[in-house]
């Protein structure tokens, strides 16, 4: 069988030009594009964005210009170009001269302070808006947000008002930037409490900064970990090449498709790296670079589940090809590559915020599924592997392929139970206020990746003996592997010892055997 991994880099190239059109998405840069108000409870509201946001080194003097740049040590969330609009049958409602005709409030939170927004009359259902019955009992204003002062700073919750006058169709927001002194996740909500604004749009951007630069807090640290899992790869891919340069008359076509998923590990960790590094500079995630790394991780998670299908199946090592397998074997890589990028293009290409939609949520499924069936399809395939290898009494390739369903066994049973602790994760933190940890989810699966590959590099390394654990048409080669190592190894004396030790045996038994025969006759 042709090497898996060479036919999935063949279509790699023409997948990411039809996914990479050069162009950025904002990320940590939240657009706003006449987004409508919706209804929810007795308030209007936009959902402006929500993200972990570390707190400032320092705060700059007030009054006094500051030039901003991205590793200045500032966080903050700026206001660019923020507008409203209501429709004109809204305006009409108001004379030409009103000071105040509409008030919208953005309001910027803390999610520990998530209580301090809103009230409840008489214990009822909670409020966003101050209501007659919540103005007499806690003494709110009547058509405004109720904003309850947090115990560690009064200032927060933040509320900026914004007020259309007479009859204006529009209002702006200046340009206006809010420091972070205290670490945590800040939501952004742009509220309107009279009905007739109903129907109101946004447009507009903000921008949400961290001390060291644009990137989320929850993607932060994975900048550091993918330069750490650079470093491991080229590491990695070194040893592998030396070997593989040193033994390359002995390399098996298994050995082929091993280099090809470290060529793709390699290749997926730098772009990462590069992708986050810009997304940290500039506030824009580029689509072309982020479909690129998409495209070749899902290459490469695709080919490397094949890879451990084809070894659990025994190809190159028990059977030459996969025979009638090979088909069914193709299908479910391109079933599986297909539920994992369109998993990965929602979860990493234009993500904004810092929860994941409902869309990952559906996606996620499909891809579950698959995995659950390669698990189930490899330990089938690698017990019967191991069934006839020891039938055949083929030592050492038993002996490899044990370490190989052990590392297996282990590799699967780390899966159940971090999948078990990230439900267990995400269940008691539905706010996100433990975002600082949230970056291990994602880097758990790429250790554990990179430990299995290395696993696997290490059983089928490169080596004077490769041959010794790879298919042959021999009748007697897999019989008496170990015979035939001790007299690789024995010198060129005892070899004709015991072969005069064979001869002799042959004789005598041929003499006995006519002795037999003489007898009874």
């Amino acid at each position: 069988m042709a090497c898996i991994s060479v036919q999935c880099l063949v279509l790699l190239p023409t997948l990411a030009i039809l996914l990479s059109l050069f162009t950025s998405v904002e990320s940590s840069i939240h657009i706003y594009n006449r987004d409508p108000f919706r209804e929810v409870g007795n308030a209007y509201l936009v959902s402006g964005g929500s993200e972990g946001v570390a707190s400032s080194r320092f705060v700059p003097p007030p009054r006094r210009p500051f030039r901003s740049t991205a590793h200045d040590g500032l966080s903050y969330i700026r206001f660019e170009n923020i507008t409203f609009w209501r429709s004109k049958a809204a305006a009409d409602q108001h004379p030409t001269m009103a000071y105040s005709s509409g008030l919208i409030q953005i309001i910027i939170f803390e999610a520990a302070d998530r209580d301090n927004i809103g009230g409840s009359p008489y214990g009822g259902q909670r409020s966003i808006c101050c209501t007659a019955d919540l103005a007499k009992l806690e003494g709110c204003k009547q058509g405004e947000v109720i904003r309850t002062p947090s115990v560690t700073d009064a200032n927060w919750p933040m509320v900026l008002n914004v007020n259309f006058k007479g009859r204006q169709l529009s209002v702006q927001l200046k340009k206006k930037e809010v420091y972070i002194k205290k670490t945590g996740m800040y939501n952004l909500f742009f509220i309107s409490c009279d009905p007739k604004l109903k129907g109101m749009k946004v447009s507009g951007r903000t921008v949400w900064k961290n001390p060291d630069g644009y990137l989320p807090g929850r993607m932060s640290p994975l900048m550091k970990f993918y330069a750490i899992m650079t470093v491991a790869y080229i590491l990695l891919t070194a040893i592998w090449c030396l070997q593989y340069v040193r033994h390359r008359q002995d390399v098996l076509p298994l050995q082929y498709c091993i280099t090809g998923v470290i060529a793709l590990g390699l290749l997926e960790m730098i772009f990462w790296y590069f992708d986050y590094a810009y997304f940290n500079n500039t506030g824009a995630r580029p689509v072309g670079l982020t479909s690129w790394v998409v495209t070749i991780g899902s290459t490469r998670r695709t080919v490397s589940r094949l890879l451990i299908l084809s070894i659990s199946m025994g190809y190159g090592v028990v059977r030459p090809t996969l025979g009638g397998l090979t088909t069914k074997v193709l299908l479910l890589g391109i079933t599986y590559f297909v539920a994992s990028i369109l998993l990965n293009i929602t979860e990493y290409v234009g993500a904004i915020n810092d929860i994941a939609g409902r869309a990952r949520i559906m996606l996620v499924l499909p891809d579950a599924l698959l995995d659950a069936f390669l698990i189930l399809w490899i330990f089938t395939s690698l017990s019967k592997t191991l069934e006839q290898l020891q039938a055949k009494r083929s030592s050492v390739k038993l002996d490899i392929y044990r370490q190989f369903s052990n590392a297996l066994a282990i590799t699967v049973i780390a899966s159940v139970a971090w999948i078990g602790y990230e439900v267990y994760f995400k269940a008691t933190d539905p706010f996100n206020e433990r975002w600082q940890g949230g970056w291990i989810i994602t880097a758990f699966w790429d250790i554990l990746a990179f430990g299995l590959l290395c696993v696997i590099c290490y059983l089928w390394a490169p080596s004077q003996t490769s041959q010794r654990y790879a298919y042959s048409d021999a009748r007697g080669e897999d019989e008496d592997e170990e015979t035939e190592s001790l007299c690789k190894e024995t010198p060129q004396g005892d070899i004709g010892l015991i072969k005069m030790d064979k001869k002799e045996d042959s004789e005598s038994s041929d003499v006995e055997d006519d002795t037999q025969e003489g007898k009874r006759e």
